[in-house]
């Protein structure tokens, strides 16, 4: 007579991660499969069912339920105090236990090294290239003599097991404030912004709005048309273009609605393209409120846009010197206005 079920408890974090692993194309099949016999276990499947639906026998179904019951509350208290190792602290769960055998020829010694040099610049050792493929840098451990030989795809095995990913890179963008108390209050207000612009728009109809800028946009012709996709032959794109110069777009990013309103083309980004953006923008709502989200670029600023936004709000208000109207404007609340 088959025994009792394990019991399945996930929490909502896990069970994103359970997720995404069951559906991830980069992971074994054998790391998705068991993703999935969790997740259909707490769905309240039995193993029969969820055996018939991955593929496996009842006692593997089984096995995986109390592997996971076993582990949970190891993982539920890495979640709360060090959450971003929970990922792989699953992945850990649901892989083969380990076997007896002919022991690891790798040292963690080496294997420290390796990743030690995937942190590295590439530059450092005198390589051509910006970012770490699996291939280079299974060259530069092999010219080190870190060890003696090891393939491409020990390399990528290691990468993974230490979630480092040299292949990739994000933009990063370190603040020009020197003051750290000062730079929190910006970052608070802008924060603020963002996540009262729902209701601000329900129960006062004030637009909050994103506003950037992209330049040099080329606009390329293709010398040809395109050849549409064949048997035993993937669809075409001619390589070569005519260059008809380049084009500057102004976007506005409706906070609330994620829709892309009163967008500005043109070939020059300058002072009075920024204030013709503006007035153009309002102008969908003249009798509404604005509120617009820049960065600290001086078109952002100028002396056209501070006199615009007057005349529109405190026509009867001085506004001082030119020099010292983002001064002031910093240090006064008031001459914060939305439009």
């Amino acid at each position: 007579m088959p025994g009792k079920a394990a019991k399945v408890t996930i929490t909502e974090r896990q069970q994103v991660v359970l997720e995404e692993l069951s559906r991830s194309r980069s992971e074994s099949q054998m790391i998705s499969q068991r993703a999935r016999i969790i997740l259909r276990a707490f769905a309240g499947l039995l193993n029969e069912e969820i055996a018939l639906e991955v593929g496996l026998e009842r006692k593997q179904v089984g096995l995986w339920r109390r592997r996971w019951q076993q582990a949970w509350d190891q993982l539920t208290l890495l979640e709360c105090t060090q959450p971003r190792r929970l990922r792989e602290a699953i992945r850990e769960t649901l892989r083969d236990a380990p076997r007896s055998g002919t022991p690891g020829i790798f040292t963690a010694g080496q294997i420290t090294q390796i990743l030690a040099v995937a942190c590295e610049d590439p530059a450092l050792s005198g390589r051509p290239i910006t970012h770490w493929t699996q291939r280079e840098l299974c060259e530069e451990v092999l010219k080190r003599g870190i060890v003696e030989s090891i393939s491409v795809s020990r390399i990528g095995h290691f990468l993974r097991e230490a979630a480092l990913q040299p292949h990739r890179r994000k933009m990063w963008l370190n603040t020009k404030e020197k003051d750290p108390d000062l730079f929190e209050q910006q970052v608070e207000a802008v924060c603020q912004t963002y996540q009262h612009a729902a209701d601000l728009q329900t129960q006062r109809g004030v637009h909050t709005v994103c506003c950037d800028e992209m330049t040099g946009i080329q606009a390329l012709e293709r010398i040809a048309a395109d050849k549409p996709v064949r048997p035993e032959q993937i669809a075409r794109h001619e390589f070569e273009y005519v260059r008809h110069g380049t084009t500057t777009l102004i976007g506005n990013l409706d906070v609330v609605s994620g829709e892309m309103i009163s967008p500005t083309l043109g070939p020059t980004r300058t002072e009075e393209d920024f204030v013709n953006h503006i007035q153009r923008t309002v102008a969908r709502d003249p009798a509404g409120a604005w509120i617009f989200i820049v960065d600290g670029l001086n078109i952002h600023w100028s002396a056209g846009l501070v006199e615009w936004i007057a005349q529109r709000c405190e026509p009867d208000r001085p506004l001082g010197k030119k020099g010292e109207v983002r001064r002031a404007a910093q240090s006064d609340e008031s001459a914060c206005v939305p439009v």
